[in-house]
């Protein structure tokens, strides 16, 4: 289990999302919480949505986070008989399961937040639908299958391997041409507030950029503009990604600041001062009619 953190606050005043993994089916459950729920009130969740589904858990891990190493979550399940396991910062790895059903978890709210707008927590049920019931290729089945021993009735029927078989036939190694235009992934720091959505639900792209060159079998030199000279214009194909869009439309860049290591850094959208703006509207409520014409 792990925390996403430093999401958009939905309507609900939800900020959180709590992801609980299975190690065996690989199955997911994504609670959204909110940053002030304390280890009580996450062990009374836990027992509504994990013990009544699917019994007690043998061993838990997690990460360190103080919900998690706090008295009474120890002795919470000290008293259910299960094991936890906490990760160090010196061995990450530990809940690297949790942290790759976080990344697509992302992936997939950035693309619903995206297309469907609204608040993610809108979104969750269905994304947690979604990802139960897709292939896994390290269980050779999606999760649901693999936990109820059959298969979810969905739209979406799957026949063996056949996502990855359909995927395989249009696979192609990433290849680009001198004048192309390209994409350039940035990786987020603290988030951004400026392309309509924010935080890490954000698009990850910018650019149109064209390409000047090609330097060896797996990097690119592109046309930087002005305002990231400071970087060093060639780049891993795995940081480019295929334009198909008009060369008029593109994600500005004069709305974030990116350093070296392609960070981009939060900023305010609009600073207000409300006693300002409260004057204003004094004047106007107290604005006498205007002058009547005269001939």
């Amino acid at each position: 289990m792990d925390f996403i953190t430093k999401l958009p606050i939905t309507v609900k005043r939800h900020d959180i999302i709590w992801v609980i993994v299975d190690r065996l089916t690989k199955s997911a459950h994504f609670l959204p919480i909110r940053e002030t729920y304390t280890s009580e009130k996450l062990s009374e969740l836990f027992v509504k949505e994990i013990i009544t589904r699917h019994g007690v858990p043998v061993s838990i891990v997690s990460d360190r986070d103080t919900r998690f190493v706090s008295r009474f979550w120890k002795q919470f399940h000290e008293s259910m008989g299960t094991r936890l396991n906490i990760s160090t910062a010196y061995h990450p790895q530990t809940d690297g399961q949790s942290e790759r059903t976080i990344q697509t978890l992302e992936d997939m709210l950035r693309a619903c937040i995206i297309d469907f707008g609204g608040s993610w927590d809108d979104h969750l049920p269905l994304v947690e639908f979604s990802y139960n019931n897709s292939y896994h290729a390290s269980i050779g089945m999606p999760p649901y299958e693999a936990l109820y021993g059959r298969r979810c009735r969905t739209p979406v029927c799957w026949g063996g391997d056949r996502q990855k078989s359909y995927a395989d036939k249009r696979r192609r190694p990433i290849e680009f041409e001198v004048g192309d235009q390209v994409l350039l992934k940035v990786s987020p720091w603290k988030g951004v507030i400026r392309f309509r959505k924010r935080g890490k639900l954000s698009p990850r792209f910018i650019g149109p950029f064209r390409i000047i060159t090609r330097v060896g079998k797996v990097a690119y030199r592109l046309d930087l503009p002005d305002e990231l000279s400071g970087i060093h214009p060639t780049f891993h194909v795995s940081h480019l990604r295929k334009c198909l869009a008009d060369d008029v439309a593109y994600v500005p860049l004069n709305d974030i600041e990116v350093d070296e290591k392609l960070n981009y850094i939060e900023e305010p959208v609009a600073i207000v001062d409300t006693k300002e703006k409260q004057l204003r509207n004094t004047k106007k409520d107290l604005r006498l009619p205007g002058r009547l014409k005269t001939r």
